[in-house]
């Protein structure tokens, strides 16, 4: 009997698995605290695209470097995710601004290896696509499988991923047949040379600039963080980063998720979905005192 193919590596669209049904709630019930555990494997996906991973890698907005300021970092794409996905039209205006003129301080120069620009559309829609596909494989990992008209749904509002920056709705992949066609073009434009596989690697282990723990400790915490980011990862990033995987990491790797999946669906709602619960009210209050945004 051959295992079952992975979360990470099913098309979008395919049909849900009937023996993992999902909670009531929809897709909202995705935007949960242990989806932050994808974040490493998504921030991958996004740089491996050469002109995503040299403007992150090469930014002169320092704080918002994942690898100097992560949690900094992390705190920005999650709020963005809950503007994107449940903020008003003021809170998505204001989010919108922040950005933008933090992007127009990210563009190539003479002496940059490959031409890239934060405002570039195709790039803007490939770190969205990478969004929206780390929110469906959370889902089907810690949820259940959603059926074929609430996944439709989800996608159609998951066009504000893009059109809360610049990405035009037309842009977005007309279906999610379309977008898992999308999906298998665009891995024809991932490469991760090795100063970008260099500059990933910490991120992968959730190795904190500064922070040290004894070695064995040290050892440890990486050792499972990689299992989990490398688990998170289709096999093409795998391969692009030199991550090894096999039938025995991948069982203990669904071992672990089933245990997450279960201590998750014990917890109080409130519980489980912070911090996305929270995050609009803090970028609220950022507004009001001026705080920045991003």
């Amino acid at each position: 009997m051959t295992d079952p193919v992975s979360h990470v590596e099913r098309p979008v669209s395919d049909a849900p698995r009937a023996r993992r049904t999902g909670r009531r709630g929809g897709i909202d019930e995705g935007l949960m605290g242990i989806a932050l555990l994808l974040g490493p494997a998504n921030v991958i996906m996004q740089l491996a695209r050469p002109g995503v991973g040299y403007g992150v890698m090469e930014s002169r907005v320092e704080s918002g470097r994942v690898d100097l300021h992560p949690i900094k970092r992390a705190r920005t794409t999650f709020t963005y995710l809950a503007v994107a996905g449940r903020g008003t039209d003021a809170q998505k205006a204001a989010f919108r601004r922040a950005v933008n003129r933090a992007h127009a301080q990210v563009y190539s120069t003479e002496d940059s290896p490959v031409q890239y620009n934060a405002f570039d559309k195709d790039l803007q829609l490939w770190v969205a696509a990478c969004l929206y596909k780390g929110a469906v494989d959370a889902y089907r990992t810690f949820v259940g499988e959603l059926d074929d008209e609430t996944a439709d749904q989800h996608y159609a509002e998951s066009v504000t991923l893009g059109t809360t920056l610049q990405v035009p709705a037309e842009m977005w992949p007309a279906d999610r047949a379309a977008f898992d066609a999308y999906w298998q073009e665009s891995l024809n434009r991932v490469h991760i040379d090795d100063a970008v596989r260099d500059y990933l690697y910490p991120i992968a282990v959730s190795r904190i600039r500064g922070v040290r723990l004894p070695r064995m400790l040290q050892e440890h915490s990486e050792a499972l963080a990689l299992l989990i980011t490398t688990g998170f990862l289709p096999q093409r990033f795998r391969d692009e980063m030199q991550l090894p995987w096999d039938r025995q990491r991948q069982r203990r790797f669904d071992r672990l998720m089933t245990v997450l999946r279960v201590a998750n669906r014990l917890l109080p709602r409130p519980v489980r979905q912070f911090p996305f619960n929270v995050l609009l009210l803090d970028l609220d209050w950022r507004i009001r005192t001026g705080r920045p945004l991003v």
